[in-house]
């Protein structure tokens, strides 16, 4: 969990158990292989507002934003260590519609990611 910029491991009861912890959940038990070795983390940023699963990757941070509400799409994104020279600090790589079940949304982004170099 992050809160205040400070990282938090969360375990036991204190784990969110809202609508979007429980659909990355399910989306990181499809997530293929490659994906996996990655490091793939379930977050729950309260500065952001968003739960996500974040995979750190060779060319940065990967966030698959996980939507609160049932009109907006799943965001692919890649974080940026530094701000770029337009001061923006994450770059949205693709969506993803709410009609995908959790194995599609888990194999279109591990897909995603080694076929864009991200993984190896």
């Amino acid at each position: 969990m992050i809160s205040g910029g400070i990282v938090r491991r969360v375990r036991g009861t204190d784990v969110p158990m809202n609508g979007p912890a429980i659909e990355a959940r399910r989306i990181a038990n499809f997530l293929p292989l490659p994906v996996r070795r990655a490091g793939a983390n379930i977050v729950h940023n309260v500065d952001d507002k968003y739960t996500g699963i974040r995979i750190d990757t060779k060319r940065g941070p990967i966030v698959l934003e996980i939507p609160a509400d049932d009109e907006s799409p799943y965001r692919l994104v890649h974080q940026l260590p530094e701000p770029n020279e337009t001061g923006r600090t994450e770059v949205e790589m693709r969506r993803f519609p709410q009609i995908y079940k959790p194995q599609g949304v888990a194999l279109t982004m591990g897909e995603f990611l080694l076929s864009r170099g991200f993984l190896s």
